[in-house]
């Protein structure tokens, strides 16, 4: 068995539902390659996953929501702050498949808030998919809080089913095996070697599936996680304990893949959910340069971190680089005051 059909083969071990717009595109990303100077720039574009406006957390909820749906849940039980992505990809799903959806709000994990925050972008797309939400703070235990919350929701009949903060468990980090599978395939279709993929990490599920499906098909890409938590050591973590689970799913030895985790820490902004300077540039630059849409909490950041380490000589100049575009759109509309000509 090839070590493509042996990935395929754990993949296929755990039921899952198409809820995303698979495969995404893969294209190159010639005129920032150019403006750069630098190294060959490719994009995986899983902001166009299809599923609630799209977002690295359809794949993930793919294997998450079969679960539900086979333990007969009727509603999903999630958390995120008022502009999570998660949480809309949640509600999208739930609304696909006919379930509920609650989740508590952390209203206060974000600072210096825009006046419209509360009320425009991925919340609003919340409540257009159905679902209901009560507060949480950034003190609460998150998984303390939703085993309370899917408690009292057991209590009045319902049968709920806890997704985690960010889809990010085991079983999420599933779907980003199928896409370190699908960015291989692709390559090899367009004849790319890639050395390096960058994308926004925070949950720690999405680089947990890229590295540890990148080692079962033995190809030798650095996959690097922009910190957007501005907490290099909780990201590093938290992928690493997924990661941790994932080397037991597909028989590797989870030491030589914690030495594969790379944090970059200079680019997530004073803390989670404020921008920098650096990432209100990489935002007007896709723009402006690609026609695309990276957010000021994740993409952003990411696109900020890959552009930096280029301009700093960390990324060779005969590297090909993806940058995964994991999505985020919405809370744009959230951030105006970022933009002042506009903002008025």
């Amino acid at each position: 068995m090839s070590r493509r059909e042996a990935l395929a083969a754990v993949l296929r071990r755990h039921p899952r539902l198409e809820l995303g717009h698979l495969p995404t595109p893969f294209e190159p990303l010639r005129r920032l390659t150019s403006f750069l100077d630098g190294p060959q720039l490719w994009i995986k574009r899983d902001d166009a996953t299809g599923l609630g406006v799209g977002g690295n957390k359809v794949r993930a909820l793919e294997y998450v929501a079969a679960d539900a749906v086979a333990k007969e849940a009727d509603v999903l039980i999630t958390a995120g702050v008022i502009q999570s992505n998660s949480v809309r990809q949640v509600a999208a799903a739930a609304a696909k498949l006919g379930l509920g959806c609650h989740f508590g709000v952390i209203t206060d994990r974000v600072p210096n808030i825009d006046r419209d925050y509360r009320q425009t972008g991925n919340i609003l797309l919340d409540h257009l998919y159905g679902a209901t939400h009560e507060p949480m703070t950034i003190g609460d235990d998150r998984t303390s809080k939703l085993a309370e919350i899917a408690l009292r929701i057991k209590a009045s009949g319902r049968r709920p089913y806890i997704v985690p903060y960010g889809c990010a468990n085991r079983l999420g980090a599933i779907g980003y095996l199928g896409a370190a599978l699908e960015i291989a395939d692709q390559a090899l279709a367009m004849d790319v070697t890639i050395t390096h993929i960058v994308h926004a990490s925070g949950s720690g599920g999405t680089q947990a599936g890229l590295i540890a499906g990148l080692a079962m098909l033995n190809l030798d890409v650095e996959v690097i996680g922009i910190d957007i938590d501005a907490e290099p050591e909780g990201v590093h973590r938290r992928v690493a304990s997924i990661l941790r689970e994932l080397a037991d799913e597909v028989g590797l030895e989870f030491a030589p893949l914690e030495k594969k985790i790379s944090i970059e820490s200079s680019y997530s902004g004073d803390a989670y959910g404020v921008a920098d300077q650096s990432t209100l540039d990489a935002i007007m630059l896709a723009a402006r340069m690609e026609g695309l849409l990276v957010d000021p909490v994740y993409s952003g950041k990411a696109l900020a971190g890959m552009c930096g380490l280029i301009r700093e000589g960390r990324l060779a100049p005969d590297a090909q680089i993806v940058f995964l575009h994991t999505g985020g759109s919405p809370a744009i509309y959230a951030y105006r005051s970022l933009f002042p000509e506009l903002a008025a």
